[in-house]
């Protein structure tokens, strides 16, 4: 035997780390925050603003689409019975003026409404304009 004694065995240090343990935790907390993340965000509680505005007249001669809370679409008095897209892309006063109100039940949808958003930007529509209620008196005096 050696006087500093050798240790046999010991000196190895230590086997394999065995990452299976580590792989299966990490799996369950990326599932556990993909299945939290969608929940979270959509849970937020939103106030929107109220802001006292003047009254745009509508002229008669402007292009309205409305949307119901029904999720029914109206381009001007008329049903859209075809896409919302293609009634604005063919449209001829669409293409001219480039401008369109967008009228919307207070309980319709916000995807309804975006749909129709969108279908206007595709179609050219570079002005659009959401038409609204004015508040009574009593909310405005409430506010100040």
């Amino acid at each position: 035997m050696q006087a500093g004694g050798s240790r046999r065995g010991r000196g190895k240090g230590f086997g394999d780390i065995n990452v299976t343990p580590l792989v299966d935790v990490m799996l369950v907390l990326l599932v556990v925050f993909m299945v939290t993340a969608p929940l979270l965000a959509s849970g937020l509680r939103v106030e929107l603003p109220q802001v006292e505005a003047t009254e745009a007249p509508v002229k008669d001669t402007k292009l309205v689409v409305t949307v119901t809370k029904e999720e029914k679409i109206l381009f001007g008095e008329d049903d859209v019975t075809t896409s919302v897209e293609d009634v604005l892309a063919t449209n001829p006063r669409v293409q001219k003026e480039k401008e369109l109100y967008i009228r919307a039940d207070k309980d319709a949808r916000y995807a309804a409404v975006a749909r129709v958003v969108a279908a206007a930007r595709s179609a050219g529509v570079l002005g659009l304009n959401l038409l609204v209620e004015p508040e009574p008196d009593e909310a405005r005096e409430a506010v100040r």
